[in-house]
C-alpha cells in the first residue's frame, strides 16, 4: 500500500470520533484510499405504554 497522505488519515479520524455506534468502511484499489463510507446508527429506548393508553387502544 502507498503512503497515507495526512490528509487521508486526519479524514479517516475524524469519522471515527463522529460515530458512537457504527461502522466506517474503508474501500481500497490498487493500494490507494479511493472510498470512505460511514454509517451511524441511532438506538432508541423503548418506552412502557401507561396502563390508560393500553385500555383505550384495547390492549388488555
Amino acid at each position: 500500500m502507498a503512503n497515507l497522505s495526512e490528509a487521508k488519515t486526519q479524514h479517516i479520524l475524524s469519522a471515527l470520533k463522529q460515530i458512537e455506534y457504527g461502522s466506517l468502511l474503508i474501500t481500497v484499489h490498487d493500494g490507494e484510499i479511493t472510498q470512505i463510507d460511514r454509517t451511524e446508527k441511532n438506538r432508541f429506548l423503548k418506552t412502557k405504554v401507561s396502563q390508560s393508553k393500553r385500555k383505550a387502544n384495547g390492549i388488555g
